[in-house]
């Protein structure tokens, strides 16, 4: 039994390959301006028995490749932690657009998950944004957060005021490090004050694209006061749980 979990998020779109409950297969690309040609690159030459997908652009795939099943981010993320974390209690999820946060209780199933996908803030978009307006690339961007023995304080996490905030602070000579560590303390405060919305037990799992941040992962545990467990590949969960949902759905 070969099957295909396929997250077509709003920055990124992964590709995971179960075969008999082992993964040979992960992939990741930028989604870009054309999502389906990503997508086409991405499952051509893939042998599988069954595909589902999940994001932002399920729907627009499964309309290309009706033989898709596709299923809420909210239950591909839970299957794939789950899987990954024996005991996972707590999900936090930060991708390109959004941010969630999820509670299970002991049989893996969503009881309650709170989520932002209104606002940019919180999101890995609005970390990128930061790092353009500080002339870092992503990976200068978490290093320099790492240097900075302080950080200076944002006081707003709309994206566009949040900007001009930053370029305030670089015309008055505030050191580039701090303001890195500052937009990264923002960015943990507000997923704790989103997390606030479930309850927070341990293990507690950190997935999506942010979680290869090392320094926001940091943060985030400091401001929920709860470890987080950061799997091998956070960016490909949601796949990983299509891939297993697809198997289950099978047997």
């Amino acid at each position: 039994m070969r099957s295909a979990g396929i997250d077509i998020g709003s920055r990124a779109i992964k590709l995971v390959l179960v075969d008999e409950g082992r993964v040979v297969l992960r992939a990741v690309e930028d989604t870009g301006s054309d999502p389906l040609a990503v997508c086409q690159r991405l499952v051509d030459g893939v042998a599988y028995d069954a595909i589902v997908g999940t994001g932002y652009g399920r729907h627009l795939f499964k309309a290309h490749w009706p033989a898709t099943e596709v299923i809420s981010e909210i239950k591909a993320v839970a299957v794939g932690a789950t899987t990954l974390v024996a005991g996972c209690r707590t999900i936090v999820d930060i991708g390109g657009q959004d941010s969630k946060a999820l509670a299970l209780d002991g049989n893996g199933k969503v009881r309650k998950f709170v989520m932002n996908d209104r606002c940019a803030a919180g999101t890995g978009k609005f970390l990128e944004m930061m790092a353009t307006a500080l002339a870092y690339t992503r990976e200068e961007f978490v290093a320099a957060a790492g240097r900075a023995a302080r950080a200076e304080s944002l006081t707003s996490m709309c994206t566009v005021f949040a900007e001009s905030e930053v370029v305030s602070l670089i015309a008055r000579g505030a050191a580039k490090e701090e303001i890195a560590l500052g937009v990264h303390q923002s960015v943990a405060s507000r997923i704790a004050a989103l997390a606030g919305g479930v309850p927070v037990e341990e293990p507690v799992v950190f997935t999506g694209g942010c979680a290869h941040n090392p320094r926001l992962a940091s943060l985030i545990s400091e401001a929920v006061k709860h470890p987080l467990r950061v799997p091998e590949s956070p960016q490909t969960v949601a796949a990983l749980g299509c891939a297993l949902y697809g198997v289950a759905e099978r047997r």
